[in-house]
């Protein structure tokens, strides 16, 4: 007991002082102020109260407050209001100077655990050491929200007014209101009958709504509640402001989702239902667009949630974008595109985007002087391009050249990610290379594979990777110096840049001269090396690009010794899990077993037995590289013997049902390694295998025909021996 009182009497002792000081810092900055411009447009010109009553108000407190609350209960206000909320537990803690009188019921949860309100205690003491360091700004702003607390509706509105003269986006002055509780009295004016104090309020809430804890702390409150039920106003103003704010504080997944739980979603796209004709506009016309502009903002801010994308979508909310697309105002332009581009991941809203004829827009809108619609251009066609049909609208709307112009614009990294993005879905289209070669875009893009974030790289090694498809490009990237810079990708972490670099390093390798300067920087041991990567994706990338470096190296067999290692490694991959993973293996295997010294050790590591578990996939690409690495692994030594007791051949036979031409050429080479062993050829023939094998004779492809010829020709001198044997006997 002792203890505590001291500390409680140290705890007066400084807000003693802290009132003092606060005092004379008034008293410094004490002048004469005038009526703020605002309020004349307002038409409250009147006084609010003299000097004394002001003064007076100050003194009472929350006595006075919560008088005042009852007055406006019974005029008007709404018939519960949100005071009983406990100040005591917003994130903002209150000093001794600011506290407010707390409901019963309040006390009572603070007297439930008095380790927690000692807690509580601490933390206001050190609060208050931090104060006399703030700005007057602080300090005033906290008077401001104690008469906004204690005013009737005229001094509400002056107060409001008078709030707004601060700069509401600095730090100080929004942990100013939030400390002092004007978050609660801001909220509850919202749910008043009097339009000015809703405007007031949601103009102080959508700037100050920028600080992530005030979002988070209105959003814990049932603000946003209450906002999205003034998206029903009649007045235009309040709803264009109510949408504004939404879409500053719908910045994080739980706010969006309360916007979608409360049915703000579909009275957001309700408000983008606007005038025809964008262009010439009357005064009220404006107000329309205007509303519409915020909502498109709101539901920009929204729509990175992807049920709220969904409920757009069934809201109707893709044809009134389209219509607004076609605004020639780049503020109404911007949350449109922004909308757009967020929506277009899902396969909907890109085939939505293509009926509704919104590509040419977006198209014409890259010629835009705004670099952010640029880049919100750029990104809706970076991600719409991944259909073909998209990728021909942009090449027939001339969109090619002017993403190719974008990429001069290389201190904007996020304009220039979006640019490389689009070029390169773009570029997946054949006829899009060849008028891209037009603008020398590849040697624009090599200069970009150096001193770039991730992001900008990703997309400009996956569009080297489109380009090199071709071999005139293959040549171009040498030339301008591509293959180091790519080479020394290799050595990153980015799962998704890791990808594309090995898809591009393995295009490049199909060339000789490519290949000689890839195994020169040592390139290959660095793709090897990524079949360790934990992602399944980098190793099936890594392994489908070791097949052209085997194939294309000068000295294959020795180069492939030299890793140390490497055999066991890929060996291991086949126990994957992943069918793509599984696939890019087995050809790699198939390369590499064209060496036999190298084929001997796969045999050592158990390359067979990993091979022969595989063959009752279903996947014709697996399938069709799964035969292929078998066909070559019979090569050596018992393997022929050692697949048929592994039970691999009668599966194989099942593979000449698949509809994929390329699975019949791989399989027919493997059973015809396999049928070398006569007790493989005694289960084909049971199997059923002379029939499908004959239809495949009769193919144009004199590979498939050579391959299921021989195998034929081996069950039948098998079959021919056994009935001399019979005969003899």
């Amino acid at each position: 007991m002792e203890e505590q009182g001291e500390l409680r009497r140290s705890y007066e002792q400084q807000e003693k002082n802290v009132q003092d000081k606060s005092r004379k810092q008034h008293l410094l900055n004490k002048k004469k102020y005038e009526p703020c411009p605002r309020w004349k447009n307002l038409g409250l010109m009147s006084p609010c109260g003299k000097a004394e009553e002001r003064k007076s108000r100050n003194s009472s407190g929350m006595e006075m407050s919560s008088e005042i609350r009852k007055k406006k209960q019974g005029s008007g206000a709404k018939s519960k209001m949100k005071a009983e909320f406990s100040l005591s537990s917003l994130p903002g803690r209150l000093s001794s100077s600011q506290k407010i009188k707390t409901p019963a019921r309040a006390m009572e949860s603070s007297s439930e655990s008095s380790s927690q309100s000692e807690e509580e205690e601490e933390q206001s003491e050190r609060r208050l050491e931090s104060n006399t360091d703030l700005p007057p700004e602080y300090w005033q702003i906290q008077k401001l929200v104690k008469y906004l607390k204690g005013g009737d509706q005229t001094a509400t509105v002056l107060t409001l007014c008078a709030m707004l003269d601060f700069n509401l986006m600095q730090e100080t002055c929004q942990l100013a209101i939030r400390d002092v509780g004007g978050l609660e009295v801001l909220i509850n004016l919202l749910d008043t009958d009097e339009v000015k104090c809703k405007i007031g309020s949601l103009k102080i809430l959508r700037k100050i709504s920028h600080n992530v804890q005030i979002r988070q702390t209105i959003v814990d409150m049932g603000g946003l509640q209450s906002i999205v039920k003034i998206l029903d106003s009649p007045v235009k103003d309040l709803k264009a402001l109510a949408a504004e704010t939404i879409a500053s504080v719908a910045r994080f997944r739980r706010a969006r989702r309360t916007v979608r739980l409360y049915g703000g979603i579909k009275k957001l796209v309700n408000l983008l239902h606007c005038v025809t004709n964008l262009a010439s506009l009357t005064a009220n016309q404006q107000k329309d667009v205007e509303v519409a502009r915020c909502g498109a903002l709101a539901l920009w801010s929204c729509s990175k949630c992807t049920k709220n994308k969904e409920a757009i979508r069934k809201a109707g909310g893709i044809p009134l974008l389209g219509r607004l697309l076609k605004s020639p105002h780049e503020n109404m332009l911007v949350p449109v595109v922004g909308t757009l581009q967020e929506c277009a991941s899902q396969e909907s809203y890109r085939i939505a985007i293509q009926t509704e004829g919104m590509v040419k827009d977006l198209v014409k809108n890259l010629n835009s002087d705004n670099e952010e619609l640029q880049m919100h251009c750029a990104n809706a066609i970076f991600k719409c391009a991944e259909d073909e049909q998209t990728r021909d609208l942009v090449r027939k709307y001339k969109g090619l050249q002017p993403l190719v112009s974008l990429l001069a614009k290389v201190n904007n990294k996020q304009l220039l990610a979006a640019a490389t993005g689009a070029i390169w879905k773009c570029s997946i289209s054949v006829d899009n290379v060849a008028e891209f070669q037009e603008y020398k875009v590849l040697e624009s893009l090599v200069e970009l594979l150096t001193d770039q974030p991730e992001d900008v790289l990703v997309n400009v090694v996956g569009a080297l990777g489109e380009f090199a498809q071709i071999p005139a490009s293959k040549t171009i990237i040498r030339q301008c110096g591509g293959i180091k810079p790519l080479v020394n990708l290799l050595s990153g972490t980015n799962p998704e840049l890791l990808v594309n670099v090995t898809k591009t390093v393995g295009a490049c390798a199909t060339d000789q001269d490519n290949m000689a300067i890839i195994d020169q920087l040592d390139g290959v041991r660095l793709v090897w090396s990524l079949l360790k990567n934990p992602s399944a994706d980098v190793q099936s990338s890594a392994a489908w690009a070791l097949c052209p470096c085997i194939e294309n190296a000068k000295d294959a067999g020795e180069m492939v010794r030299s890793l140390v290692g490497g055999l066991e490694l890929i060996v291991n991959l086949l126990k994957s899990t992943n069918d793509e993973v599984l696939a890019s293996v087995c050809a790699a295997i198939a390369k590499i077993a064209k060496d036999k010294e190298n084929l001997a050790v796969l045999t050592d590591h158990g390359v067979v037995p990993l091979l022969a578990k595989l063959t009752n996939t279903t996947d014709d690409k697996l399938r069709q590289h799964l035969a292929e690495a078998i066909g070559h692994c019979c090569m050596w030594g018992s393997n022929r013997a050692s697949f048929g007791e592994a039970g691999a051949v009668a599966p194989l036979v099942r593979y000449l049902k698949s509809k994929d031409a390329t699975v019949h050429q791989s399989t027919a080479m493997a059973l015809y390694q396999l049928s070398k062993d006569p007790s493989n050829c005694i289960t084909m023939h049971e199997k059923g295998v002379v029939k499908p094998l004959i239809h495949i004779m009769g193919s144009n492809d004199k590979t498939l025909q050579e391959a299921a010829a021989g195998c034929v020709r081996n069950i039948r001198l098998l079959a021919v021996a056994n009935r001399k044997a019979i005969l003899f006997y």
